[in-house]
C-alpha cells in the first residue's frame, strides 16, 4: 500500500511539473510577443559587462538613453529585437565583441484600448492579454449596436509612425476573412461609426431613415419602408444623390439599382 500511494505521489509531482514548465514556456512566449512601448521600464544586463547592465525607462517619444551608444529607439520591438538592437550597437561601436544581451520588463505600462462611437459600452478598457484582436476588444464594449457601421475604424501608431486602417467586421464572418481581424495594440483608438442610411418620403407606408443593408436595391428599400400607400406607386420612383462635389442630383432609378449612403427616395403618388 505504501508502495503504491509513493507511485501516485511521484506521478502527481510529474504532472504538476510539466504543467509549469508549460505554462512557464506560455508565459514566455507571450512577453516575447509583445510589443516595447513608452512607459516600460526595462532591465538590460550585458554579461560580463556590469557597467553596462542598467534599469531605465522607455521614453513617450519611445527612446533610451543607453551608456556609450546613446539614443535607441525601442518602443514598437519585441524583446528579442529589442536585444538584438543593443549587440548590434555594442558590436559597430567597437565596445564589446561578443556582447550577450538579456532584457526583461520589470515594470510594465498599463496597456489600454479606446473604443469609441455605436458600441454597447464606449470606453477604455485594459487588455487584459497580449495579441487582443479586434473582436475581442469589440466584445469588451458589448459589441456595436443595430446603429452601428460594419467598417470600424482603427487608429494609433505602429512601427513609430501614426497607422489607420478601416476594417469591415462583417466580412471576419460572412466572407471568412480571418486575417482581418488583428491584433490590438496599446493606445489605439477603435472608433465605430454610424451605419449609413437611406431616407424615403412621399407615399411610403412609413416615411423615416433606414439603415443600408449590404448589397440593398431600392425595391427592398421600399420593402423597409413598408411599401407604397393605396395612393402611391412602386412606379416612377423618384431619387435625389449627392455627388462627390457636394451637388445633389435628381434621378429615376431602376427597382434593382443599388442604394447608396444618403439617397433620399421620393415615393410617387399614382396616376390612377
Amino acid at each position: 500500500m505504501h508502495t503504491q500511494l509513493m507511485t501516485k505521489c511521484a506521478r502527481w509531482l510529474g504532472a504538476c511539473c510539466i504543467v509549469a514548465s508549460a505554462g512557464l514556456a506560455f508565459a514566455q512566449d507571450k512577453t516575447f510577443e509583445d510589443k516595447l512601448g513608452p512607459g516600460d521600464v526595462i532591465k538590460v544586463q550585458v554579461y560580463q559587462s556590469p557597467d553596462l547592465s542598467i534599469e531605465t525607462r522607455i521614453l513617450e517619444s519611445g527612446d533610451v538613453s543607453y551608456p556609450l551608444v546613446g539614443t535607441l529607439r525601442l518602443a514598437g520591438l519585441s524583446i528579442p529585437e529589442a536585444e538584438a538592437v543593443l549587440v548590434k550597437s555594442l558590436k559597430s561601436g567597437g565596445f564589446l565583441r561578443s556582447p550577450q544581451v538579456n532584457i526583461t520588463v520589470t515594470q510594465a505600462r498599463r496597456k489600454v484600448v479606446s473604443i469609441l462611437g455605436a458600441v454597447g459600452r464606449p470606453g477604455q478598457f485594459p487588455l487584459e492579454y497580449n495579441n487582443a484582436r479586434l473582436s475581442d476588444v469589440l466584445a469588451l464594449a458589448g459589441g456595436i449596436l443595430p446603429t452601428g457601421s460594419d467598417t470600424v475604424i482603427i487608429t494609433g501608431q505602429r512601427g513609430g509612425k501614426p497607422w489607420r486602417q478601416e476594417i469591415d467586421v462583417a466580412s471576419l464572418y460572412l466572407d471568412g476573412k480571418a486575417a482581418s481581424d488583428i491584433p490590438i495594440q496599446g493606445g489605439e483608438v477603435v472608433y465605430v461609426h454610424r451605419a449609413p442610411v437611406f431616407y424615403v418620403y412621399g407615399e411610403a407606408q412609413r416615411p423615416g431613415s433606414y439603415r443600408i443593408e449590404r448589397n440593398m436595391t431600392f425595391v427592398q428599400a421600399l420593402v423597409t419602408a413598408g411599401g407604397p400607400t393605396q395612393r402611391g406607386t412602386e412606379k416612377r420612383l423618384k431619387l435625389f444623390r449627392q455627388d462627390a462635389d457636394g451637388k445633389v442630383r435628381e434621378m429615376s432609378p431602376e427597382l434593382s439599382d443599388m442604394v447608396r449612403p444618403d439617397d433620399v427616395i421620393y415615393v410617387r403618388e399614382s396616376l390612377f
